[in-house]
């Protein structure tokens, strides 16, 4: 299975921000939306960054309140992992373990078309194994 199946499923919606909002603004749109991360996105739609409601805890940790009048810019995750929608959700997991990365954007020739979060995957498995499951016990009922 792949990454492009757990979009089918969840949806390519992707929220996102730009380098020069505040903090105060990306925490805006983060409890707007009720998620854990922001793709950050130029002028071009390039994505240039993550912004995840740790990085946003983090610099309140490092700053006080003055940290939310910080640009995105400043605190966004720029060394990015990324994943293709061919990507088998197996190797996306041990990349989000791996790299500790709770949030992956999906490219797709360059281009943004998803965000599978470590709950999406996880989520994916068990109904994976829920399915695998039933099938050995209907073949058990039937033997």
């Amino acid at each position: 299975m792949t990454v492009a199946s757990i979009l089918a499923t969840k949806g390519r919606c992707v929220v996102t921000t730009r380098p020069n909002r505040t903090l105060q603004q990306a925490s805006a749109e983060l409890t707007l939306h009720k998620i854990g991360a922001l793709v950050v996105v130029d002028a071009n739609d390039d994505v240039v960054g993550v912004i995840s409601e740790r990085d946003v805890v983090a610099a309140i940790a490092s700053r006080g309140s003055d940290a939310l009048l910080d640009t995105v810019a400043q605190h966004m995750q720029t060394n990015l992992k990324i994943a293709a929608e061919d990507d088998t959700v197996d190797a996306t997991m041990e990349t989000m373990t791996v790299e500790r990365r709770r949030h992956l954007p999906v490219l797709r020739e360059g281009r943004l078309t998803g965000l599978v979060s470590i709950g999406d995957v996880v989520k994916y498995r068990i109904e994976l194994i829920e399915t695998e499951h039933q099938a050995l016990r209907d073949y058990i009922a039937t033997a």
